[in-house]
Parts: C-alpha cells; structure tokens; sequence
C-alpha cells in the first residue's frame, strides 16, 4: 500500500495502515461532520489516502459478513460521517494475563543495571509511573505480579550487561572476548557501543566493531568478558542503528546463498531459522533459501540432522559437508558404522550432502 505524505508517495506497510485505521474510527465516531481535509491533516495523509481508507472500512466489521455488521462511511459532502462501528469506539482493555505479563517485564526493566542509573534516571522514573498506574488499575493482579522477580542467569551476566549499558552512557569503547556462534570460537574485539537493547528475551550490545569495520550485533550470553576502557567510543558518521523491528539476524549481500532441500522431518528448519523464500517440494519435503554470513553453522545443521537436509547450492559447501561426514565415519570401524546405517542410508564411501 502506498501512502502520499507531503506531496511524495512512500511505500507503506499493512501494520502502519492497520494501526491508522485502529486510531481513526474511534476519532471520527467522537467528530462526526468532520472535514475530510481536517482529518486527513491529523492523521498525516492525503486527501486520496484517507477516502481511501474510508472505503476500506466499507469492508470491514464484525464476523458475519452481513451489512449490519459493516462500518458504514459517508463522506460524499466533503464531511465525514461514520456509524455502526460501537465495538471499534470502546478502549481496550488488558487481560489479566496481559496485565501481570505487561507489570513483571516493567518490573524486571526497571531493575536492569543501567536503565535506572544516572543517565536512565528519567527512563527509571518513566517505568515506574507505568508501573504505578497499571498497578492502580488492576487491584489483586498487582499483588501477584509483585511476588515474581526476574532475574538474570548469575552475576557475570549481570556484570556484563551493567558495563555494557555504563559504556554507551559514558561513550567509552569495550573490549569483549565473543563467543562466536557461526564459527564456534573466541574472538577478541574492540567496539564503538550504541545501544544495549533486549530481543526475543535476551539482551544485545550493538555498536562498531573495529575488527569487522562495521555496526555489529552481539549476544550478551556470548560475551565472555567486557572491559570498559577509558578511550573515547564514539561510533564513526557512517554507524547507523539497524531497524531491528524485524528479525534480528539481518543478512548482506555479501552473505552465501544457500539452497537446502528438507524431509518433512526437518521441515522445521524453514520457521526456526530466516529465509528467503520457502518452495513446496512435494511430499512434505521442501526447497528452502536462506543466507548465511558464516556458513559453519549450516554445516552442523546438516550434520545433526543426517539424511533430512540435502544441500542443493553451493555445491562447496556441500562436499565440506560430505567430507566431514566421511570423516566422522572413518573414525568407527566398518562393522559398528554398518549396524548403526539405518535401512536406506548409503554405504559409508557413497557422497553424503
């Protein structure tokens, strides 16, 4: 969908269009014979871009399908009127679920290292008050909510991620001993820190990475050690945040392009790891692309899973896979490899992939 914002169209997404159309019903259900104009102003659109809306609402409401279940829209007369949309004009409201999930993250937040310091005070004391009014709000569930504390796994973790977060405040460079996850060893790195961020329930320090000359991502669990020194750490111009709205592994055109052929058995793979594309290659196998910066970790996917993953593409890559597989063959003696092969597995000496 495309939106014209200041006389240019930008491309926009079906989330940013739902999230508009969320906002706008119940503020035009509170200012019916508003003009179009106005409220195009208001929600920064077109005038094209909201009448556009206005006729999507004609298609939307309540399951049934039935006219009386549609929003009705008119604005004919150059002013808005809009009806038969009393579910969308109520606020809504938390689960108690939702409410008890929402204060145990607010309180873990607020005790994270860093978040609450001298340079967090005001994001500190912005927890809180959300904090304080959900609390206000849902009476009994708040009790519940206060006897959970979130913790993290020991003391060195939390070191890591409190230095971490001193960094980026004070703008002082690290130095940190990685664990790398692709080529499974220790690196030594310096870096230029930007944020300290949680995804997916684990923390991430992002910044400039003098080795890699480059804005790097990396996993506080992987960190074994971080040093902050006393050397100046801002980032380089060129160093931009990434948009980590998306999935956190972001891949680069200088990433290898791999083509995986995968049993139903590992079928798994294409919604556990990020992909290009996903083909159906009949009988419950499929034809899978994704990109790897390193591809090691490819590898031992292939390796762990045996004859469920074919590697199609790079043909390289594939024969380091059937050699490591003979490898590991040859270190058992014949007759133990021959009673382990499950029926249908080729011969030791045929071409594993």
């Amino acid at each position: 969908m495309t939106a014209t914002r200041a006389g240019r169209p930008v491309q926009e997404s079906a989330t940013a269009r739902l999230s508009r159309l969320l906002t706008m019903v119940p503020w035009l259900l509170a200012r019916q014979g508003v003009d179009v104009d106005v409220a195009a102003a208001q929600f920064g659109v077109s005038r094209e871009q909201l009448e556009s809306d206005l006729a999507l609402l004609f298609v939307c409401g309540t399951p049934g399908h039935l006219p009386d279940d549609l929003i009705e829209a008119d604005w004919e007369d150059g002013q808005i009127y809009v009806g038969n949309a009393d579910a969308i004009s109520r606020p809504l409201r938390f689960t108690v679920d939702e409410a008890l999930t929402l204060m145990v993250g607010l309180r873990a937040l607020a005790a994270t290292p860093g978040v609450t310091g001298a340079s967090g005070a005001d994001g500190g004391e912005a927890i809180l008050r959300a904090l304080t009014k959900l609390e206000q709000a849902t009476g009994e569930a708040a009790g519940v909510a206060a006897r959970v504390r979130v913790t993290l796994d020991d003391g060195a973790a939390e070191t890591i991620l409190a230095d971490a977060s001193r960094a980026v405040q004070e703008r002082r460079r690290v130095r940190l001993s990685y664990q790398s996850f692709g080529r499974d060893e220790v690196t030594e790195r310096e870096v230029d820190p930007m944020r300290v961020t949680s995804l997916d329930a684990r923390w991430y320090l992002e910044g400039w990475c003098h080795r890699a000359e480059d804005v790097r991502l990396f996993r506080l669990d992987r960190v074994q050690s971080l040093q902050v020194l006393d050397v100046d750490g801002t980032p380089p111009e060129s160093a931009q945040l990434r948009d980590l709205a998306g999935e956190t592994y972001q891949p680069s055109p200088d990433d290898v392009l791999v083509e995986l052929l995968v049993e139903p058995a590992a079928a798994w793979v294409a919604d556990y790891y990020p992909v290009d594309s996903v083909a159906d290659a009949g009988d419950g196998r499929r034809r899978i692309l994704l990109r790897a910066a390193d591809p090691s970790w490819v590898r031992r996917l292939a390796w762990r899973l045996g004859g469920h993953v074919q590697i199609l593409a790079p043909e390289s890559l594939a024969d380091q896979v059937a050699a490591g597989a003979q490898a590991a063959l040859a270190a058992y003696p014949v007759e133990v490899v021959q009673g382990l092969a499950p029926a249908g597995m080729p011969p030791a000496s045929d071409d594993v992939r």
